[in-house]
């Protein structure tokens, strides 16, 4: 079975209490990791590969940014997902190619830029021109940033996943998205749902999130904040010690 097969059928026929759980990685050590933990797939955060490498979100160099999902991807044998953002002015065809050449089997593709929300039909029309070129080969996934850029209401954010669902999106993603009206999204929105998690304990568990409605659960670059945070503990008690 190809990678892109078994990372679509991770998505289906999810128990509401059981969501599909996918850390981030931001280098090949950290995939690794994730993989030895038992974990069948990762999806890669932008920001958290920015970090990694001395940018500012949202300001990686497309090539920098494919060079090191190609190293993440490498690094595995599970199916790895690649976030790259609003995909860097590449022309469909051309972001497909570069994503199948870094060994990714999804993408997540933003529909807002420099904080500004894109006209939803303009990027449907768009991410249909993306699933065109991937055929099959791609699992997309189309992020909603209506609680992010917009005015956060629900029906917009199901407005603009109705549109990406018609256009070939595979998942929806309404990023930021409070919990609460996680069970309305979930009633309008067609097929999986991914949901931001937080590690800090402030919000919902995983399996809570499941519960509420989202099919999977990805954590942006908590993970890799969360490892500087540990990394900077450690360092300041190495300085006291010399």
């Amino acid at each position: 079975m190809r990678k892109v097969d078994t990372f679509r059928a991770l998505h289906r026929n999810r128990l509401q209490d059981d969501p599909l759980v996918l850390p981030g990685p931001w280098d090949a050590v950290s995939a690794r990791v994730y993989e030895e933990a038992g974990f069948p797939a990762l999806a890669t955060p932008s920001a958290g590969i920015a970090a990694a490498l001395g940018h500012e979100d949202g300001s990686t160099p497309a090539d920098e940014m494919f060079a090191a999902v190609t190293r993440i991807c490498g690094a595995v044998e599970i199916p790895v997902s690649a976030d790259v953002e609003g995909g860097y002015g590449l022309a469909p065809k051309e972001l497909v190619e570069r994503l199948l050449e870094a060994g990714a089997v999804g993408c997540n593709l933003e529909d807002s830029e420099h904080g500004l929300l894109k006209d939803p039909h303009r990027h449907a029309d768009w991410l249909a021109e993306v699933r065109y070129a991937a055929g099959d080969r791609l699992f997309v996934n189309a992020r909603v940033d209506t609680f992010s850029y917009g005015d956060g209401n629900p029906e917009r954010a199901i407005g603009r996943a109705a549109l990406y669902v018609a256009a070939g999106a595979d998942c929806v993603y309404p990023i930021g998205a409070p919990a609460d009206v996680l069970p309305l999204l979930r009633s309008g929105i067609q097929g999986p749902l991914n949901v931001f998690g937080r590690l800090d304990g402030e919000g919902p568990s995983p399996t809570e999130l499941g519960e509420l409605g989202a099919t999977r659960v990805t954590f942006g670059p908590g993970l890799q904040r969360a490892a500087a945070r540990t990394l900077r503990e450690a360092a300041g008690r190495l300085r006291t010690q010399t």
